[in-house]
């Protein structure tokens, strides 16, 4: 029996994809199909992958030409491949003449003419020439155009902001183009919001009765009834509303949550999280105050993600303490918030002019998690036991931090018309919920209330 091996992504499997298959399996008796992980594919820069590992297996096996498909997870695999199943021959298209030459001291390689015309990046393209907005006065908005280089089909053309001081030379030219946000509206089909929460609601209502994707930077507003009625609104003008937490597009994030889902750390007891940026605040003027995202505003998102994602919700009560720099414009340099859940409790600590350890403990009754400062920058990860010799550790490299995966995956929504399941509703509203309890509190006293 003649084995022969090929591997591929396989997005979108077109006609393409299925000759050279066909070519592959005439080779021989038997053909293995590698399909790339999503994984693999992020560490060789391709990001914009439509289609889920099981989809795109799903989709091979559907031809019928595939005698064993495996997936392909690691630099080196296909040695190890080749080796383990005992492959007469290597197939490849030609695109990649030369660059598997290593492999003939193992078995014999091919290099297969390609389709002319047909590719998977071409049809990726397709209905993806969009004209991307953003809106804020943050500097992070300087990486969001950065790493949209690395999304097809996604170009910067317009920029909406109140104070462009931080922004970039190119974003700041850009700004000075837009009077209005209703003219900045007319010049975009994709937008970023990245703007102070206090305007969300105003700015991305308008955005969607105007039928344009938005992507925000959470939270999406203060209060539950204006997150209802934004949510609403998208579904009814069939357009995506998207929340935008970098750490939740993170390959190593997923990872942990599937990892604490499984069990591997026993019934999860306790969530811990810290996130804090350390900036020079000398004096908080007007301005300084209208651009600056106060601690729970710029960090609490992020630091409630995992406490939802992990514990779910429906807490019973929670406790705040918090000092403020501005009590009148709700300016809190630190927050800690603690949770008390049926059967856990959890803690996050957020602050904006203060450092602090930023790294992320979940407990268990068999283990816990360890995420090394800057945690909401996933990239490893331990899982530690009382035996230290059990002890894993887990590395996935994140690119762009996370950014550029935020982004994809905000594109592709839109394109194939499906909702990202990163963050899901409940967790959204949840975030809001601490939001405006905590707004409502901040009224009430200074320091240390119970909510």
């Amino acid at each position: 029996m003649i084995k022969v091996i090929t591997y591929g992504t396989y997005d979108l499997l077109h006609y393409g994809h299925i000759r050279l298959l066909e070519r592959a399996k005439a080779l021989g008796d038997y053909l293995i199909v590698g399909v790339t992980a999503d994984d693999y594919d992020k560490t060789r820069g391709k990001i914009d992958v439509q289609q889920s590992l099981m989809e795109r297996i799903e989709a091979v096996r559907a031809t019928g030409l595939a005698d064993e498909i495996i997936v392909e997870e690691y630099e080196g695999q296909k040695i190890d491949d080749i080796k383990r199943y005992g492959v007469d021959i290597f197939a490849i298209g030609s695109d990649w003449k030369g660059k598997f030459d290593y492999l003939n001291e193992y078995c014999k390689v091919v290099y297969l003419d390609r389709t002319q015309g047909v590719s998977s990046t071409e049809i990726r393209a397709k209905g993806r020439d969009f004209r991307f907005g953003l809106v804020g006065e943050v500097a992070f908005l300087n990486k969001i155009e950065e790493e949209s280089h690395y999304v097809s089909g996604l170009a910067v053309e317009a920029v909406y902001s109140k104070d462009s001081t931080l922004l970039s030379k190119r974003l700041r030219a850009l700004a000075a183009l837009t009077s209005t946000y209703e003219a900045f509206l007319d010049k975009v089909d994709l937008i970023y919001i990245a703007s102070n929460p206090v305007r969300h609601f105003d700015q991305i209502k308008l955005a969607l009765e105007r039928g344009k994707h938005v992507l925000y930077e959470s939270p999406l507003c203060l209060c539950r009834k204006e997150y209802d009625e934004l949510t609403a609104l998208a579904r009814r003008n069939g357009v995506v509303l998207m929340e935008g937490i970098k750490t939740a597009f993170a390959t190593a994030y997923s990872r942990l949550l599937l990892l604490i889902k499984s069990g591997k750390i026993g019934e999860v007891v306790s969530v811990d999280a810290t996130c804090t940026s350390l900036k020079a605040i000398r004096q908080a003027d007007d301005a300084w105050l209208e651009r600056e995202w106060n601690s729970i505003y710029a960090w609490g998102p992020t630091a409630l993600l995992p406490v939802f994602q992990i514990l779910g919700t429906e807490y019973r009560y929670k406790h705040v303490s918090t000092s403020f720099l501005d009590k009148t414009h709700h300016f809190d340099l630190f927050s800690k918030i603690d949770f008390i859940f049926p059967h856990a409790v959890a803690s996050i600590k957020v602050g904006k002019g203060i450092k602090s350890e930023g790294c992320l403990i979940i407990s268990g009754t068999k283990g816990y998690v360890y995420v090394p400062a800057p945690w909401w920058k996933t990239e490893y990860f331990e899982i530690r036991y009382e035996n230290a010799s059990d002890n894993k550790r887990y590395f996935y490299q994140l690119d762009g931090e996370g950014i550029r995966y935020e982004l994809v995956a905000f594109v592709n929504s839109v394109v194939m018309k499906k909702r990202d399941t990163y963050i899901e509703d409940g967790v959204s509203r949840a975030i809001v919920k601490v939001m405006e309890d905590f707004q409502n509190a901040v009224n009430q006293t200074e320091i240390d209330f119970v909510i």
